[in-house]
């Protein structure tokens, strides 16, 4: 059960903003993957309907194509995401790779030009708990970081609001050692050719590693944010661990070359007691931002003690995490349901 305190905190709420807009010292809302709990994730669809629902942001991962475009999707790994397992013209790219530690098969984004990407349609990558999303799939393609900032760029002409990207760089590392690829001067490429690499941008560039991170840090004006999963470590850096790194001293050492963390929401929450833990006052002590992953509604992603009496599709009791991590202190919050997310913080903010 969530204490009466947390509940009143998140009630009490800040002074109202603009229509559409985060108050100031609210959490802002990051649609992750786009509004991934009706769309199939990472497709222009997914991310249009989570800025129509509200968002403040919206989060693309970005892997590499052969021919060196950044595109959205989950993973470099494209079969769960993808139709590609059904086309006979690919059956041939189907490989084995060391991803991160751990053996893969399927097809890889690195094997295949942007145009034969454009030929594979996106589907679902949990049916079974999202058959909502799943009834288009077959309908989208693959869409590129560039097409993003397009899309983006003319919700805010129709809307009038100011809207955000959150890219995701994934296994940059993985892709300079095994395919020779620089991801990171892909991404300064890109931001500075769409215009992005600007201190007034609203942008945040985040990535599971170090090193990729400090590189950034004397390329870019934007902010920079470390993810931390969570058990393990950075990939890069096999001799750190996370629950290191989020020590006072750890923290200290991050906003060297970051500007915020973005922890799994267990790392800010207790899942038992939805109790808040040290995290976010040590961060912001070392002058770090927090953006917690990921808040969803469905009982197959929920705590135990929050889940209802339906199925792993179901709705649990998302309320009272949503609550939680709205009072936690956090300074943003990913999310895969951005329309609930949206109106519990219009609540919070007695709106």
């Amino acid at each position: 059960m969530i204490r009466f305190g947390i509940i009143a905190a998140v009630l009490l709420g800040a002074a109202v903003p603009a229509a559409g807009q985060a108050a100031e010292n609210t959490p802002i809302i990051i649609a992750h993957r786009g509004a991934s709990a009706e769309r199939p994730e990472h497709t222009l669809a997914a991310y249009e309907l989570a800025i129509d629902q509200g968002a403040d942001y919206i989060e693309p991962d970005l892997v590499v194509t052969k021919d060196l475009q950044l595109v959205a999707r989950h993973e470099n790994e494209l079969s769960g995401t993808t139709d590609v397992a059904s086309r006979p013209e690919f059956e041939d790219r189907r490989l084995t790779k060391m991803v991160e530690g751990q053996q893969v098969a399927g097809w890889f984004s690195e094997d295949f030009t942007l145009a034969e990407l454009r030929t594979l349609r996106a589907r679902e990558r949990v049916p079974s708990v999202r058959p909502a999303s799943a009834r288009f799939d077959g309908l989208y393609q693959i869409a590129t970081f560039e097409e993003i900032v397009k899309l983006v760029r003319a919700k805010e002409a129709a809307t009038g609001r100011r809207i955000g990207i959150y890219p995701e760089l994934k296994h940059p590392t993985l892709m300079l050692q095994q395919e020779r690829i620089d991801m990171v001067d892909l991404m300064v490429r890109e931001l500075r050719r769409l215009d992005l690499d600007r201190e007034d941008a609203r942008v945040f560039i985040q990535i599971f590693e170090v090193t990729p991170l400090q590189r950034l840090k004397g390329q870019v004006k934007v902010p920079l944010i470390l993810l931390i999963s969570s058990e393990g470590g950075p990939f890069d850096e096999p001799r750190l661990r996370w629950a290191d790194m989020m020590t006072p001293s750890g923290l200290a050492e991050v906003a060297k070359y970051a500007d915020g963390i973005g922890p799994w929401l267990g790392h800010v929450l207790d899942p038992a007691t939805m109790q808040p833990t040290a995290l976010v006052r040590d961060a912001h002590a070392a002058g770090l931002k927090v953006h917690p992953w990921t808040l969803r509604k469905e009982n197959g992603f929920l705590p135990a003690a929050l889940q209802s009496a339906g199925g792993p599709a179901d709705a649990g009791n998302y309320q009272a995490l949503f609550r939680a991590a709205l009072a936690s202190g956090a300074d943003g919050l990913f999310t895969d349901n951005v329309k609930e997310l949206v109106a519990i913080r219009a609540e919070a903010q007695g709106r």
